[in-house]
């Protein structure tokens, strides 16, 4: 039995030109793409917020994540900060933070899907003091288990 999709409200900013909203690339696809609002020119060594020219809002007890391309990526063009935290009360134009990694520059144009989106359940936690018992043979952590 599936189950019902949750409708994500999109609104167009109103001085970004045209572009998609955000649709999976195929049905099989876990995200939904993000297309860039504005023209921009990558370089190395600089953040660049590119505009998508729209604000997402989600429903109720959930949030967006915005999660990098890995398409880009392979081209040296990647998403800081990733993934990305859209609150459900965050109101302002969506936009995503590239950098560039090669020499020259990378031009982003109006259109080009730059990240992606994913509706994640908001599950409320809290947090309690207390003690974190070690895991028998679990050592550190960044790589510690091997490659």
């Amino acid at each position: 039995m599936g189950r019902r999709a949750r409708a994500i409200v999109a609104e167009r900013v109103a001085d970004a030109p045209p572009v998609d909203l955000p649709a999976r690339a195929t049905p099989g696809s876990a995200c939904l793409d993000l297309a860039a609002g504005e023209e921009v020119e990558l370089t190395p060594g600089r953040v660049t917020l590119v505009r998508t020219g729209l604000k997402l809002r989600c429903p109720p007890g959930t949030f967006l994540e915005v999660r990098p391309r890995s398409g880009l990526s392979s081209r040296g063009v990647l998403m800081v900060n990733a993934p990305g935290t859209i609150d459900r009360d965050y109101a302002g134009e969506v936009r995503v933070p590239l950098t560039y990694l090669f020499e020259g520059t990378y031009r982003i144009q109006v259109g080009d899907r730059i990240a992606q989106v994913r509706l994640v359940e908001d599950v409320p936690a809290g947090i309690r003091r207390g003690r974190v018992a070690p895991v028998a043979g679990r050592g550190g952590g960044f790589g510690s288990t091997g490659r």
